[in-house]
């Protein structure tokens, strides 16, 4: 039994498993085909799953697929907590370059469904933090692309102070605007 909730970008959802509880600990279904695919009303088969480990201040971000490689993501957090954030570049979207921030832990076991289309990125607000997302395409380098985090076009709040991130060199050196 899952909860879906539509975010403000549509086809973007907030996933909310049952989470059953007792002296023992805990047990949830992470993830059921069918009713993950009833629940946002589209067939998703997800081909590929990747894992990171980030500490404290780590900002994965803004990454996405192009063309035919395009990636629809459910993401989840393992261990820690985690801002995420997407922002939708379909230039026919009423939400073109709109963005969408969410807390996803390990105690509430929330996931987001980034559908194809989006820019995706994370930043851990914990000590450290284990990301799993689940993709619906394979990875192509040549296909890879990606947005400044801090691009003056999204305006996007971050809950850690920008003296206090730490950033890949290639994610320091992403284009500030995106294309029109």
């Amino acid at each position: 039994m899952i909860k879906v909730t539509e975010t403000k970008l549509k086809g973007c959802f907030i996933i909310e498993p049952t989470i059953y509880k007792d002296e023992r600990g805990y047990f949830f279904e992470s993830y059921n085909h069918k009713d993950f695919c009833e629940a946002i009303g589209q067939e998703v088969n997800f081909v590929q799953d990747n894992q990171s480990y980030s500490r404290k201040g780590v900002l994965r971000g803004f990454h996405f697929q192009k063309g035919e490689h395009a990636q629809a993501k459910l993401v989840s957090v393992l261990d820690g907590i985690v801002q995420d954030v997407v922002v939708d570049l379909r230039k026919d979207s009423p939400t073109f370059a709109q963005h969408f921030s969410i807390e996803l832990n390990n105690d509430n076991k929330k996931q987001l469904f980034v559908p194809r289309g989006f820019a995706h990125g994370f930043l851990t607000l914990s000590d450290t933090a284990s990301v799993l997302y689940k993709c619906d395409n394979y990875y192509n380098p040549g296909a890879e692309g990606g947005i400044h985090f801090n691009s003056p076009e999204l305006n996007i709040e971050w809950w850690i102070g920008p003296n206090d991130l730490l950033l890949s060199e290639k994610d320091k050196n992403l284009p500030k605007y995106l294309e029109h």
